[in-house]
């Protein structure tokens, strides 16, 4: 499947949505400070048309609701994996209330031993605000035609991925640090083609690379602008890529 800008302005704006009614039961330690960041990792998620999304972190979110409005939009699901069950309340309260039960299920326990349970993700969330959890980056199986790997809150010197993805060439993958969040790098991950070029899914196709250089250049198709007035009458005007 290609990139579908239908389905990620779909789920930018189901998460608006559902971030709102989700952000009135938490209290203040509980709250987002970084809504950009989880708005952009549902449109990343389900404009890839990722299948199995799969989240590790410390505690439920708004990125886990985020998450499973972007498995609405795909048909797919998320699976979240956390070490105990006590932030689960007003998340599990919103997903069941917006009708995202099926498309979310919840493994608790040791995020090491559950996570190479899971065989080639299309899209996988790291929580890297505990020290223990950058290193559970290299345990991802990814999905090796196409896959996103985002690792947040890498503060303080925290090293994610850095393109070093296990079972996989550096050459076939790419990483950057996005300046919305905190910390926040995105590893993209795609099928290296005769010509040596990579194609992530929904991605314009490659330009081979100039003569004489190693840089490898992509093509970039035009985003477009979407505005959306919320619930409470403020307006929201965000930019959607037309592929990756």
């Amino acid at each position: 499947m290609g990139w579908s800008p239908e389905n990620a302005a779909n789920a930018y704006l189901d998460t608006l949505k559902l971030r709102s009614q989700d952000h009135g039961r938490r209290n203040e330690a509980q709250k987002s400070v970084e809504p950009e960041s989880i708005e952009f990792i549902s449109a990343l998620a389900a404009g890839m048309g990722a299948k199995l999304i799969v989240q590790v972190s410390p505690e439920a979110s708004q990125s886990t609701v985020a998450l499973a409005a972007a498995a609405r939009q795909t048909g797919g699901r998320l699976v979240c994996i956390l070490p105990e069950e006590e932030s689960l309340a007003s998340t599990k309260e919103v997903i069941e209330e917006s009708g995202l039960n099926d498309m979310v299920e919840f493994k608790v326990g040791d995020p090491y031993e559950l996570l190479p349970e899971y065989e080639n993700i299309d899209f996988s969330l790291v929580d890297c605000k505990s020290d223990s959890y950058t290193g559970l980056l290299k345990l991802i199986d990814v999905n090796p035609r196409s896959s996103v790997v985002v690792a947040n809150h890498l503060e303080g010197g925290k090293e994610g991925l850095r393109g070093d993805v296990r079972g996989l060439n550096k050459g076939a993958v790419r990483s950057l640090k996005r300046p919305i969040g905190e910390g926040m790098e995105v590893t993209m991950i795609g099928k290296i083609d005769e010509a040596g070029t990579m194609a992530t899914r929904g991605s314009p196709e490659p330009k081979r690379a100039a003569r004489g250089g190693g840089r490898r250049w992509w093509s970039r198709k035009k985003s477009k602008w979407v505005k959306k007035i919320d619930e409470s009458g403020e307006e929201h005007i965000f930019r959607l890529p037309q592929s990756l």
